[in-house]
């Protein structure tokens, strides 16, 4: 049935090593290696297993019930528990301590719930152990951003130099204005005074 189908996927043992299934770690330091699963219906003496390239084991654990921490089974010297499974998320992350370029491969954490007739389940995370951490090479960011930066100083500077131009044209077309004004003011002075002039001119006698 369709119901009883969506219910068994809900009950699916789930493990995950976070968004990427990726870590680089320098030569001679400590690297996280992330993991958490989950359990719909909760799990007893749950086991858990981390792998090196698939075959060597190097972290062995148990977990009697929600409320207990887990019990070390077995583990590589190197390698230190560092989850929990008490509170919210069922952490059952490690740290290998001292990466040689040797620990670079494939690990893998694989879960196994009897309480869920022996479902099991695992996810896989990469190591790269490398000398020194390199820079990301942003050249090709750099280029984008100095182009946009460019473009958006050049629209400023046009707008700039407009807004200049349009307060020159607009005083320039007041002074003209007021040359206009001052022009015929005198052109009417004039007028008027060269009209007064001939008005005081006396009639020629006959």
């Amino acid at each position: 049935l369709p119901g009883l189908h969506v219910f068994a996927i809900a009950l699916a043992l789930e493990v995950s090593v976070g968004k990427t299934n990726t870590v680089m770690a320098l030569n001679n330091s400590n690297v996280l290696l992330p993991c958490i699963f989950t359990t719909c219906i909760g799990f007893q003496d749950l086991v858990f297993t981390w792998y090196f390239n698939s075959t060597e084991m190097i972290y062995h654990g148990k977990i009697k019930s929600k409320a207990s921490e887990p019990i070390i089974v077995a583990r590589n010297p190197r390698v230190e528990f560092v989850g929990s499974t008490t509170g919210k998320e069922n952490n059952i992350s490690i740290v290998l301590q001292n990466v040689e370029f040797s620990d670079a491969g494939k690990y893998t954490c694989h879960v196994k719930n009897p309480r869920e007739k022996n479902a099991q389940h695992n996810a896989t995370i990469f190591l790269t152990v490398v000398q020194k951490m390199v820079e990301t090479d942003n050249t090709v960011t750099l280029i984008i951003v100095g182009v946009v930066g460019g473009l958006i100083g050049l629209l400023i500077l046009f707008m700039l130099i407009k807004r200049v131009v349009l307060f020159i044209i607009k005083k320039t077309q007041d002074g003209k204005k007021e040359c206009l004004v001052s022009s015929s003011g005198n052109d009417n002075t004039e007028n008027g005074l060269a009209g007064s002039k001939a008005e005081q001119k006396a009639p020629p006698k006959a």
